[in-house]
């Protein structure tokens, strides 16, 4: 597949995933954090499924494949947004966006070396530093690490950095079943599998979900829940599987040195937030990261140097 043509499936992700912060925020404003993903990721994978049998994607999986596939499920959607959530309600967003944002990348390059998807590159972990740096800047003003030494804020970033490292797991893990049974066919097993696992989750600790089962939402709530269906899930999720297989863990997740910037960038334009020039530094560390990241491997003198030959990158 074309270099361009992957390179502007990133540059929709970036977009579209730096816009359903909003999205979520919107939503889980009124409806039970946990009842909102569900939802989500079920009505998603639902739809995902179809379009795959559609496509005559229907190989059946070998015993080996099911529990990856499982295993991936769980690791990717319910072990992720569920300790996410739920860690976000003792942790400030601000240093809650800046510890999965910048662990998520880092989390990515070091699963695929380990599992042989990735090789060593010193240009790469390189740009990965400067992104870290960038989103620290950008969420600098939103920072508070205030009243973390103890109790449940701590446990709420445990839960939060898990979150991270468990979606790079999965990421990683994914990508063979990518390969051999479609894109679209794993977008949706995997995000009903999660998202069914999540609602059972939700109806079992979050307080109201059961009630917003059946409890007309807010046209806000609903809005929000369509962007993320449509645009999140059904665009988004599926870019990024797709990217997964053809550039490798570590390029597809440098978009989360990019969708903050979208995200930061939207809040000051239309919800009037600070527009602090330290965030405008950030953006910038943030872009340039990406693009190393991206074109890493077309730098061969400097790339090479620093690798090491701990796995195939295709």
């Amino acid at each position: 597949m074309s270099s361009t043509r992957n390179l502007l499936k990133f540059v929709v992700l970036c977009f579209v995933w730096g816009l359903t912060w909003i999205a979520v925020k919107i939503g889980v404003e009124t409806v039970p954090p946990m009842m909102f993903a569900a939802t989500r990721f079920m009505v998603a994978g639902a739809i995902f499924i179809a379009l795959a049998w559609a496509r005559g994607q229907r190989e059946a999986f070998s015993q080996e494949d099911k529990t990856r596939l499982l295993i991936v499920s769980l690791l990717m959607i319910a072990l992720c947004y569920g300790p996410l959530f739920w860690g976000m309600q003792f942790v400030p967003s601000g240093t809650a966006a800046v510890l999965e944002m910048s662990l998520t990348p880092l989390a990515l390059l070091a699963f695929g070396i380990v599992l042989g998807e990735e090789q060593w590159n010193g240009l790469r972990a390189f740009a990965m530093l400067l992104g870290v740096g960038g989103l620290g800047l950008l969420f600098a003003p939103s920072i508070d690490l205030t009243g973390l030494e103890k109790g449940l804020p701590m446990i709420g970033l445990i839960a939060i950095a898990w979150a991270a490292i468990s979606s790079a797991w999965g990421s990683v893990l994914a990508k063979p079943l990518i390969s051999n049974y479609g894109s679209a066919r794993l977008s949706g097993l995997t995000t009903l599998m999660g998202g069914s696992v999540l609602l059972i989750a939700s109806l079992s600790i979050e307080p109201r979900s059961a009630e917003s089962l059946i409890t007309p939402w807010e046209w806000q709530a609903v809005a929000g829940w369509l962007f993320l269906v449509i645009f999140g899930s059904l665009l988004g999720y599926s870019i990024y599987m797709q990217l997964l297989r053809d550039i490798g863990p570590a390029k597809a997740g440098s978009f989360a040195f990019v969708s903050p910037a979208i995200a930061v960038s939207v809040g000051v334009v239309f919800a009037n937030e600070p527009a602090e020039p330290q965030r405008f530094i950030g953006m910038a560390l943030m872009i340039i990261a990406a693009a190393i990241c991206l074109s890493a491997d077309r730098l061969p003198r400097l790339s090479k140097g620093g690798a090491i030959g701990l796995g195939r990158h295709r």
